[in-house]
């Protein structure tokens, strides 16, 4: 053969390589682009399964905390009641009725426990603390000689906490003696 004649086989050969090689980078690349958008796809998939299980996570825990909140703000007003009974019974009273003074006193011992097991604490204030709107519901307002503006005058009712929640504030009346 020919040194022409094989230069023209080798450049048909060149030219027919040239298009199948540039075929075969096209099909590469397209396999290149399929692979990372999946892979993409697989990541976001994977981060939303993810986000689902601590968002579902962190409803259960809350729903196992404050599940009962209903029920427990129900209870306040028998806690109330018992307390307030317990305050109106004088000497007299307790003198003559003394075992129903002490089945009251003990269910309100008992309600009380049933709280605390349950992750309700009270939130007791004292005459002379310092309002705090967060905790506290003021009723009403009164000059009182000797008190500065928002110190607690009176308590009312106690407020509850239900873990790190408010679940009622502590009823109470403020000063509103101009601080002097």
């Amino acid at each position: 053969m020919s040194e022409t004649k094989k230069d023209e086989i080798l450049e048909d050969q060149a030219q027919i390589a040239e298009p199948a090689d540039e075929a075969g980078f096209d099909e590469i690349e397209a396999i290149r682009a399929e692979r990372d958008e999946l892979r993409d796809r697989f990541m976001r998939a994977l981060a939303d399964a993810e986000n689902s299980r601590k968002r579902a996570d962190r409803d259960r825990r809350e729903a196992e905390q404050y599940g009962g909140s209903k029920l427990a703000r129900d209870l306040l007003p028998v806690h109330d009641a018992l307390k307030r009974a317990l305050d109106a019974a004088g000497d007299e009273q307790r003198a003559a009725a003394a075992a129903l003074i002490e089945g009251v006193e003990l269910t309100l011992r008992e309600l009380t426990n049933v709280f605390v097991k349950h992750g309700m604490t009270p939130v007791a204030p004292k005459v002379g603390d310092t309002f705090d709107p967060q905790l506290h519901q003021a009723m009403f307002e009164a000059p009182l000689p000797g008190t500065k503006a928002g110190d607690i005058i009176q308590v009312m009712a106690e407020g509850f906490m239900l873990h790190d929640r408010l679940l009622r504030p502590a009823q109470v009346g403020v000063s509103s003696m101009p601080k002097s």
